[in-house]
């Protein structure tokens, strides 16, 4: 069988040896692209006589998956799959799977340094500093005694909901379903327009679908507090972000941390937030660390062997 990993997954190349070891012992034939695409043809190429493909987060559209006649499993290193042409998999019967849960921790700990930095100055006080200013009016909020408005209270979602609750947050949560764990853990579930309104804080924690597309809309942001924390980690499409760069300039909203965008960076000189007041911005890094990289990896390879064993995992599709 081949099976391709088309992309760098940001550890070494000793590591993906390690991990392709047992594939390659068992006679399957293995190929690494160290580079990355989004040329269609170039990824056809690439994609010929495999039966197994492993990526991460760049585009692998449907066009694609048609071309690949003999693709049967696509192992995803990426918690979404809204950049694969999923509903072509379902046409040629190629099982999807992801790395759900590899960088629950990596992104939640983003989010709380997002907040902290939206409400200490963290990073302002850094260029007030290097320009010969001083503390002079910088002040600052804690995170402690605020409210913390959870939108999507998935892995992720749960995850931040326990680092804020460390810092002695409140947690309120919007999601379709109500856990356990989460009850037990003291967040209270409430309408999507009870979080929007009650939050100091809201992360935005949602996956992009055909549901979630331009979910947050400007009359949603409106109802958000006048000094509310907005933070996106989860997907760009989700928010209507001329809306929420329109708010940040109009002082109907405190601050907005964003590492999503509509497009992957770079960014457009253009681009509404940009050129928005009160705005932290970061380059989709949320998933990105030494730790994180390491466990996709490690996952993205564990769905090949199950799947190989006639026991898939992680099955999104």
């Amino acid at each position: 069988m081949k099976i391709a990993l088309l992309e760098p997954r940001g550890i070494s190349l000793e590591k993906i040896e390690e991990l392709s070891a047992d594939l390659k012992a068992k006679g399957h034939e293995f190929v690494y692209y160290d580079t990355k695409t989004t040329d269609v043809e170039e990824l056809k190429r690439r994609s010929e006589s495999c039966e197994v493909v492993m990526i991460a987060n760049n585009p692998y559209p449907a066009e694609v998956v048609r071309a690949s006649k003999d693709l049967k499993l696509l192992s995803v290193a990426f918690t979404g799959i809204d950049h694969v042409g999923v509903d072509a998999c379902k046409e040629q019967g190629v099982m999807i799977c992801n790395a759900a849960g590899y960088s629950d921790q990596t992104v939640a700990e983003l989010i709380i340094g997002m907040a902290i930095d939206a409400l200490r100055n963290v990073a302002k006080s850094n260029d007030i500093v290097r320009n010969g200013g001083t503390n002079a009016g910088i002040g600052g909020r804690e995170i402690c005694g605020k409210t913390v408005g959870i939108i999507g209270l998935g892995r992720i979602g749960f995850m931040t909901a326990k680092l804020f609750q460390a810092f002695g947050a409140s947690v309120i949560a919007y999601n379709r379903s109500q856990s356990k764990e989460a009850l037990d853990r003291g967040i209270v579930y409430k309408s999507l327009d009870e979080v929007l309104a009650q939050s100091d804080i809201v992360s935005l924690n949602l996956p992009l679908n055909n549901e979630t597309r331009g979910f947050l809309s400007a009359g949603l942001i409106s109802r958000m507090k006048r000094d509310a924390v907005f933070i996106n980690c989860a997907r760009g499409p989700i928010v209507d972000n001329e809306a929420l760069a329109r708010a940040l300039n109009e002082d109907r909203l405190g601050f907005a941390c964003v590492d999503v965008f509509d497009m992957e960076p770079p960014i457009p000189d253009d681009y509404p937030l940009l050129s928005a007041k009160n705005t932290l911005l970061t380059p989709h890094q949320a998933f990105i660390s030494e730790e994180s990289m390491l466990r996709r990896a490690q996952i993205v390879f564990d769905n090949v062997k199950a799947y190989l064993d006639g026991k898939p995992v992680n099955v999104c599709k």
